[in-house]
């Protein structure tokens, strides 16, 4: 009866409580982490790098923590952020207060936790797999400022002790304000002339002093048919990387890691 399906859960975006089900008092804590995982619909990730996205989740589906799926796109072409699904894995009871439970809400209790977070592995699942089928390298335009700054509004609301962003993006701006592409490679950016044009746009954001780690800045559509990819310039790679670190600094949060395409370290 507690199990839920992937599809049931998606659709209803959370967990079922097992506080509630067991009838018991709400835990009313703080989240310990929250992680946001989103997805650029306009750079699809092989299979080896959505299998790290994976990867990276999994450790946060444990007791205390929530979990956002999100993906984005182009504003311009009917494309718009959207959260696949979120949940809240319940805090475990303290040890003085099992004493005080009977055995019969206790079990109850302990049932649901043991399956709660194989059931929030299902939530996350269904919702990657929704985001990577949708990936397209067809849309014209990537609002990527435009829709950190959108998704950063719900990031910046959590009340989490600890707030990480996983991001899936080739990180590469195509929209009105500018474009980080030249000639199906990437344009090798003047960090300092792009950020003004951030401020002067307002797409500064604020992530509630989330960290950030980036999988899959600069990856190019075209890497999936060079068996040994596209070069990519170290001083382009590295003035792409430094305009990001200043942008997240300036929008209240911490740039872990800049995977390029790849993370050399798990998230923490």
């Amino acid at each position: 009866m507690l199990a839920v399906s992937a599809t049931t859960a998606l659709a209803q975006s959370a967990l079922p409580s097992c506080y509630e089900y067991a009838k018991l008092p709400a835990a009313n804590l703080a989240s310990n982490t929250e992680l946001f995982v989103v997805i650029d619909q306009t750079t699809p990730l092989d299979a080896s790098l959505q299998q790290s996205v994976a990867n990276n989740m999994k450790p946060f589906l444990e007791a205390g923590n929530t979990f956002s799926v999100m993906q984005f796109s182009a504003f311009t072409q009917g494309h718009y952020t959207d959260v696949l699904t979120n949940a809240t894995l319940d805090h475990a009871l303290e040890a003085d207060a099992r004493k005080d439970i009977g055995k019969n809400q206790l079990a109850k209790f302990d049932q649901c936790m043991a399956i709660q977070s194989p059931n929030a592995a299902k939530l996350a699942g269904a919702a990657l797999r929704k985001a990577f089928s949708g990936t397209s390298s067809d849309v014209a335009k990537s609002d990527v400022l435009g829709s950190l700054k959108d998704i950063s509004n719900k990031i910046k609301q959590s009340s989490a002790k600890q707030k990480v962003v996983l991001l899936a993006s080739d990180m590469l701006e195509n929209s009105s304000i500018s474009s980080f592409y030249a000639k199906q490679a990437v344009r090798q950016i003047d960090p300092q002339k792009e950020l003004k044009l951030v401020a002067d746009n307002q797409l500064f954001a604020d992530f509630g002093g989330a960290k950030v780690y980036v999988i899959g800045a600069g990856l190019l559509t075209a890497d999936a048919s060079k068996p040994k990819g596209v070069y990519r310039d170290p001083k382009t790679m590295a003035a792409l990387q430094q305009f990001w670190r200043t942008y997240f600094e300036k929008s209240n949060a911490k740039l872990v890691e800049f995977g390029q395409p790849a993370l050399l370290n798990p998230l923490r």
